[in-house]
């Protein structure tokens, strides 16, 4: 057999691996054209928009950063929404952190049952932003409201949650913190993967059920409170549907919320360039915010394999 007859038969075998190469891109082409086309096309495209005055109807102007010098120096709205966010964030964090971490704790627990149990506790993250919104203004009504009921059951004469400056941010904490389902499921998820072995262990070292917690339950999970801290953080600051429908950022702006502010900016005054210049300040502060978290990981989260690995490392060294 000569040199150009093998050449020959071995083309097809060198085309297939060639075609090869380019399944797995074929099979993430879809996921990708989808992520361009309404995803990084629209962010790229709103950054943009933001060095332009773009009204909905009529010509649109380019002010360069004007926008933005704007908001910073101009625009009281800006300011006092952000505080309000912030100030919000400082409350509903630790609190959304810590309620569904109880929760995962509690359904982790050998009872019969507790297939029942998440799946009520989970109900509420499946009911719409707006359903739930008309739930909790019955709830929180100063006339006929469920929880001044309750409070009137005991001597307590419950505020107009919804109505007065002090009370209503507070009420909005409350709100925002009854969709706990689906990290709640995250936690349990994290506890799952817990060894039981560790445990056991620390029992029969006579550790009680809090030093089990603090020493053994958090540490590892840390990595998964990561996980839903930074996803809190951003939840926390595109907070909208519940303050639009409750209260429509009152009384007295004390529910104002920053995303509430980029929401009227575009739709209600239709200042679309003004919009989305503050919804890239937005995009920025929490940016910022992330990244404070990421650079905090090394004094408080555990990763068992990086530990592992630095223990083997200092073995080597020793020998």
């Amino acid at each position: 057999m000569d040199t150009t007859a093998v050449q020959q038969a071995a083309r097809p075998g060198i085309r297939l691996k060639r075609r090869g190469w380019l399944t797995p891109y074929l099979f993430v082409l879809p996921w990708m054209i989808g992520f361009v086309s309404f995803t990084l096309g629209p962010l790229l495209f709103s950054l943009v928009i933001s060095l332009y005055d773009w009204p909905i109807a009529g010509e649109r102007t380019f002010v360069g950063l004007q926008n933005y010098t704007r908001m910073f120096t101009d625009d009281p709205l800006f300011w006092e929404s952000l505080g309000v966010t912030l100030k919000f964030a400082a409350i509903f964090v630790p609190l959304n952190l810590s309620v569904a971490l109880l929760l995962a704790v509690l359904l982790n627990q050998k009872v019969r049952g507790s297939g029942i149990f998440r799946t009520i506790f989970y109900l509420p993250s499946v009911i719409s932003g707006v359903a739930l919104a008309m739930i909790w203004a019955w709830v929180y009504s100063g006339e006929y409201g469920i929880l001044n009921y309750f409070l009137s059951l005991v001597g307590i004469s419950g505020p107009d949650w919804l109505r007065e400056p002090g009370w209503a941010l507070a009420a909005m904490v409350g709100a925002s913190l009854w969709a706990q389902g689906s990290m709640m499921l995250i936690f349990l998820a994290g506890l799952k993967n817990i060894p039981g072995d560790l445990y056991e262990a620390a029992s029969i070292d006579g550790a009680g059920v809090f030093i089990r917690f603090f020493r053994i339950t958090l540490p590892m999970l840390s990595p998964t409170l990561l996980f839903n801290l930074v996803t809190s953080i951003i939840g926390a600051f595109q907070q909208l549907t519940l303050a639009l429908t409750l209260t429509g950022g009152g009384p007295s702006n004390s529910t104002y919320f920053y995303a509430m502010y980029v929401y009227e900016n575009a739709f209600k005054y239709f200042h679309m360039g003004y919009a989305a210049a503050n919804a890239w300040i937005m995009f920025l502060i929490i940016l910022t915010l992330t990244m404070l978290v990421f650079r905090s990981t090394g004094m408080w989260v555990y990763y068992e394999g990086e530990v592992k690995a630095k223990r083997a490392g200092k073995r080597r060294d020793r020998r």
